[in-house]
């Protein structure tokens, strides 16, 4: 090819160091560029996951750096929190069985949340139920309360999403009145799971459901202008079925997607559970 183009063969080799890098470089330019447009909330490692997908071999440090130069890498603002949870109450606190535990399969362990999310001129509150086997959201319930039957229509959805076996279940909370309500663990009791809730002053305790919440708030909630509940309702349950359950990568899962992770079982599981790294402990 050389001799007919009638260029030395180191001539061309040179050439070829010299463009064709740049060729490739503004290749996968193009394609983080598309993947981060369609994934605004993606950082670096999850776009690394999905070049990965598409069948590129790139370090996450080349990743971080396109992105940076391309000013594609994702902000993130702190929120104002509004409490949600009421633990001065006389109903009995139950101790915490979720502290040491690693669930090997689902329906081992479930945790919940209540969180605030504002309207245009009101708030509203979104309860959530996840398995901590696979992080995905069994459950979830948004009305314009904090009254019990706001964690209780959680409940239910995750109920008749999942079979339980009695006993072999554990529910786990904050020591919200919500959930320590004669109402809520009346029905946890009907149903044979077992109760359990954070110790006093530890959030890392219900630090999974937590980590849902500054998902939801920053992928979601955060830019919207929701105009009344009802579309709050549509907006926040199609992030939480069609994104977050089916779609959205989880470092923790070995860049899978929850309802990916679940089918995977236990590969995945072998697959992420021994790069697990300990869990954070209060003092």
């Amino acid at each position: 090819m050389c001799e007919i183009a009638g260029v030395s063969r180191a001539g061309y080799y040179r050439h070829w160091r010299a463009s064709e890098p740049r060729r490739e470089e503004t290749e996968l330019c193009d394609v983080i560029q598309r993947l981060a447009l369609g994934n605004r909330h993606y950082g670096y490692r999850r776009i690394g996951a999905l070049l990965c997908r598409e069948g590129w071999c790139v370090n996450h440090k080349r990743v971080n750096r396109l992105m940076r130069e391309d000013n594609l890498l994702c902000l993130r603002r702190k929120a104002f929190v509004p409490a949600t949870t009421d633990s001065a109450h006389c109903f009995r606190i139950y101790p915490n069985l979720a502290r040491r535990l690693i669930p090997m399969a689902i329906n081992q362990l479930w945790v919940a949340d209540i969180t605030y999310v504002r309207l245009a001129e009101a708030f509203a509150y979104l309860a959530v139920i996840l398995d901590a086997y696979s992080r995905r959201v069994v459950g979830w319930s948004l009305a314009d309360h904090l009254r019990t039957a706001l964690a209780l229509d959680a409940l239910e959805m995750a109920l008749s999403g999942r079979e339980i076996t009695a006993g072999a279940l554990i529910h786990h909370s904050d020591r919200g009145v919500q959930y320590a309500s004669g109402d809520y663990v009346a029905r946890l009791d009907a149903i044979g799971i077992v109760p359990s809730m954070s110790r006093l002053g530890c959030p890392y305790d219900n630090a999974m459901a937590e980590s849902f919440m500054k998902t939801l708030k920053t992928e979601e909630v955060e830019g919207q202008a929701y105009r009344n509940v009802a579309e709050a309702r549509d907006n926040i349950g199609t992030f939480i079925e069609q994104v977050y359950n089916r779609q959205r990568l989880h470092s923790a899962l070995d860049y899978r997607s929850p309802e990916e992770f679940e089918i995977d079982q236990p590969q995945a599981w072998l697959a992420v559970r021994p790069a697990m790294p300990p869990s954070a402990t209060c003092p």
